[in-house]
């Protein structure tokens, strides 16, 4: 059975209609490999075992009369951001220990509503603040990739000559895996190191400053960020408000586009969901892109990043080009001013949306001496060190003496920001390729990483423009790094426009190949 967990969604849903597999099979087989593999990797925060089996079951009754929705029998993990009725919601922090939700998210329902079948919830950086996985009040997330070294082995073999048996020496290169833990990448790590190393047929996720092109860049993975306003964010644990977006997690990319298509709606309880069709994205893939222009950003190139990225972009390129598009260069000037702004924009809004968190209707609540005593009691022990220091640097950045030099001047960037890209789609340009991170996955307790937060920060610094103007952008894996280690190129879309994403993502993933850990786990 543990053969069904390799089975791509596509794959799958073809055999569940076929009747060759059932969906009680399938996602039995994946509770069984959570069960192996969790306590190694720590994907899950909570497993709902017994909902699976009965969603299941559910499924196969619908399938057998020869019905069902477009995900019927699907098995997927949930990201912890996402409020699920009746099953622990925590966005992985201690703040909201215990809390079980009366009411389910839009995303969620929507898959429901399509049949697909929830495994359980996803570990995640606390509130989604972090881009390694390690803020999860339940603990890091392991990345299913190592790095390896390729190694020369002497392979002695044997022949039998006219004297009797002869030995004749041989070599080969064979890869070894070194030991050290790495992390899956942030905030939905869970999300993409379960799909990754086959704990779930595909997940949701979420992106506010790179939190899905991220890991899916650093556990060889596909992720794509819709536009902003193309999923509902109603019944999601809201981080910053104007730069959330969900999105799915998928080992490839027909697989991202049948997700999306169950994710996205339009949805009267979210004041931001546009009212827009949703396309069929799965029909995007295969087409040709033969006299596409993909521009290609000059600001991109970062000091100091490494040769393999640079290499990748290439490749990227030409594999492009070779496939009909035309490549152009394209200035986004502003693109240097992204990240400082994104990090004032984005801890004001956390400051104000965490402010709800109080111990007084739900969650955890620490007795105080007085009410004001025990929401500052609360909110010391439930709030981990990377969201008390986000809540900080937004209240701070909203206060009356720096809200026009640091707020109002990050708006002001954002506007400019959107304006780049805006300026370049105008010129005829139809989607723009980049690295999707500055390198491959790093060690879980990094030195470097823990020693300056501003390290930590710098993982999203190809990807925030995007959620800064609101627009679609997706990771797909495109090689591997000289430690074996998966790379991904993100492709950045216009506006509603992710059928071109996908179209183009494709084009790249058939050139590449695609890329497996060595299972350890």
């Amino acid at each position: 059975m543990s053969d069904l967990t390799h089975l791509t969604i596509s794959q799958a849903r073809a055999k569940l209609r076929g009747k060759e597999i059932t969906a009680a099979e399938i996602t039995e087989a994946y509770l069984d490999a959570i069960e192996r593999a969790n306590p190694l990797l720590n994907a899950y925060v909570t497993v709902t075992g017994n909902k699976a089996r009965d969603m299941a079951k559910a499924s196969d009754a619908k399938l057998a009369k020869g019905e069902g929705g477009a995900l019927e029998g699907i098995p997927l993990g949930i990201k912890d951001l996402f409020g699920t009725e009746g099953v622990h919601t925590q966005a992985c922090s201690h703040v909201l220990d215990g809390f079980k939700p009366r009411y389910e998210s839009t995303v969620t329902a929507n898959l429901w509503a399509d049949g697909a079948v929830m495994l359980g919830k996803l570990n995640m950086d606390e509130f989604a603040m972090g881009s390694s996985n390690e803020t999860s009040y339940y603990g890091p997330v392991i990345n299913p990739w190592r790095r390896s070294r390729l190694d020369t082995v002497v392979m002695p073999t044997t022949h039998q000559g006219d004297g009797g048996f002869v030995s004749s020496g041989g070599t080969k290169t064979a890869r070894t895996l070194d030991n050290a833990q790495l992390v899956p990448g942030g905030s939905s790590g869970g999300s993409a190191s379960a799909v990754s190393a086959f704990l779930c047929a595909g997940a949701t996720a979420t992106d506010t400053g790179g939190s899905i092109r991220q890991p899916a860049a650093f556990t060889g993975t596909v992720g794509i960020k819709p536009t902003y306003g193309r999923c509902s964010r109603w019944g999601i644990v809201a981080f910053a408000s104007s730069l959330d977006q969900a999105g799915p997690i998928a080992r490839d990319v027909r697989d991202a586009a049948i997700l999306l298509k169950s994710m996205a709606s339009v949805d009267p309880k979210d004041t931001t969901s546009v009212d827009r069709p949703v396309p069929d994205y799965e029909a995007a893939i295969g087409k040709p892109i033969k006299g596409m222009k993909v521009g290609i950003p000059k600001e991109y190139r970062v000091d100091g990043m490494p040769e393999d990225i640079e290499a990748l972009w290439q490749k990227g390129i030409a594999w492009l080009k070779d496939a009909g598009a035309e490549i152009v260069d394209i200035s986004l000037p502003h693109t240097k001013y992204a990240l400082p702004a994104y990090y004032i924009v984005a801890p004001a809004e956390a400051s104000s949306n965490l402010a709800r968190y109080d111990g007084v209707r739900y969650g955890l609540r620490v007795p105080g001496k007085d009410i004001i005593d025990m929401y500052e009691k609360t909110r010391a022990a439930g709030f981990g060190r990377e969201v008390k220091r986000r809540i900080m640097i937004g209240t701070y950045v909203l206060s009356a003496g720096y809200y026009d030099a640091y707020y109002l001047q990050a708006q002001k960037v954002r506007t400019l920001i959107k304006r780049d890209f805006e300026n370049v789609f105008a010129a005829g340009v139809d989607v723009i390729l980049t690295p999707a991170t500055p390198s491959a996955a790093f060690g879980v307790a990094d030195e470097d990483m823990a020693s300056d937060p501003v390290n930590m920060y710098l993982n999203d610094i190809f990807t925030v423009t995007v959620n800064m103007a609101g627009l679609p952008g997706i990771a797909v894996p495109a090689g591997l790094d000289a430690k074996g280690l998966p790379l991904g190129l993100q492709l950045i879309g216009q506006p509603f426009d992710e059928e071109t994403l996908f179209q183009t993502a494709h084009v790249i993933e058939q050139a590449a190949g695609t890329f497996q850990p060595d299972k350890w786990w």
